[in-house]
């Protein structure tokens, strides 16, 4: 069964900086894009950023060269680090796998992991 787990947020002071990481576990032979989704309170889940398996990156407007993804392909896992954090970027973050082949010729679609909180202070 595939599993997809978040860590690295927290509580950072405006300007600040976080790690997010998202490891991916489970019978899988490929991912084909892993993402980062956030939500704030109240708020619909947006997107934040994208990393296909070849390395193709897209970044919401927001993130204006403050964020910056990758991906570990052999460790099945992606990265989000933040930097210059404000408190707009409070939220609950996601990681998201559009698509995997996994064992058996077996493809799954659209994972979702549990969320890690990010929340910065004034």
């Amino acid at each position: 069964q595939v599993q997809l787990v978040e860590s690295g947020g927290g509580l950072v002071q405006r300007g600040g900086s976080l790690r997010l990481s998202c490891a991916a576990s489970g019978d899988i032979l490929t991912i084909n894009a892993m993402s980062w989704y956030r939500q704030a309170p109240g708020k619909q889940r947006d997107f934040v950023a994208s990393i296909t398996e070849g390395g193709s990156i897209q970044y919401a407007d927001f993130v204006k060269g403050r964020f910056a993804i990758s991906r570990d392909n052999a460790k099945n896992t992606v990265y989000l680090q933040m930097s210059n954090l404000e408190p707009e970027d409070t939220g609950v973050y996601y990681c998201n796998v559009d698509s995997m082949l996994v064992a058996g010729g077996i493809h799954e679609w659209d994972y979702w992991g549990q969320g890690t909180q990010v929340t910065v202070s004034q």
